[in-house]
């Protein structure tokens, strides 16, 4: 059996470390390994702890989810981290993908729901809430269309054809199992192409892939 993924808790309110520790704490396949009240503590746990993934609040004293996310993504091997928070404003959707977040939830998502998410983003798959999801889509929607539709294909154009086929398929939200069936590739070789998609495109996670190419108008 694989071992299980390591989990960091981050969150200003003690209530709802302990709520979301209990909440993962009944997945046998989730570990907590640690909680932190501030994005500061955060960046000293992940160091100590080395967590597979971050549940990451926004709003905290000393140090903020987002700028402990980037904080964390210029680190040579970064967590991944979901953040989760009260608020689905698009700026902060917004802020915390350009951060490097790799997932965004409400805090009142169902358990079972941000249970998979973590499950989902330690296998490299990205997980917005439906609301944050629409909120990206209505940002990218109304400002600067032509503009980022060059700017996506101009990045685009840098990659090899298979990397071009990577990108396009993590636009459309397949997994590097389900990239591999489709291109009848091997799941090592998929992951070896999105990492190469994402120093090219200068990105830190596969929604920002999913950006660029739906800024191309390829989905």
């Amino acid at each position: 059996m694989s071992p299980p993924t390591r989990v960091l808790v981050v969150d200003d309110d003690p209530l709802v470390r302990s709520a979301l520790g209990l909440m993962l704490g009944g997945a046998t396949d989730l570990e907590i390994v640690g909680e932190a009240p501030d994005g500061h503590a955060a960046l000293r746990c992940v160091g100590d702890l080395r967590p597979d993934v971050v549940l990451m609040d926004i709003r905290m004293p000393v140090l903020n989810g987002l700028e402990a996310t980037r904080l964390l993504h210029e680190q040579a091997s970064p967590p991944r981290v979901i953040v989760l928070t009260t608020f689905d404003a698009d700026d902060n959707v917004l802020d915390a993908i350009a951060a490097g977040a790799d997932g965004f939830l409400l805090k009142d998502t169902p358990p079972e729901q941000i249970v998979e998410a973590v499950r989902a983003v330690a296998a490299g798959d990205p997980m917005l809430s439906a609301s944050a999801t629409r909120a990206v889509l209505d940002r990218l929607r109304g400002t600067g269309v032509d503009d980022r539709q060059a700017q996506a294909e101009e990045r685009l154009a840098g990659l090899t054809e298979r990397e071009r086929d990577v990108a396009l398929a993590v636009g459309r939200g397949l997994s590097n199992a389900e990239i591999a069936r489709e291109l009848f590739l091997s799941v090592p070789t998929v992951k070896a192409h999105v990492s190469r998609v994402f120093e090219k495109l200068g990105v830190t996670n596969r929604v920002q892939i999913a950006i660029c190419v739906h800024d191309a108008g390829l989905t």
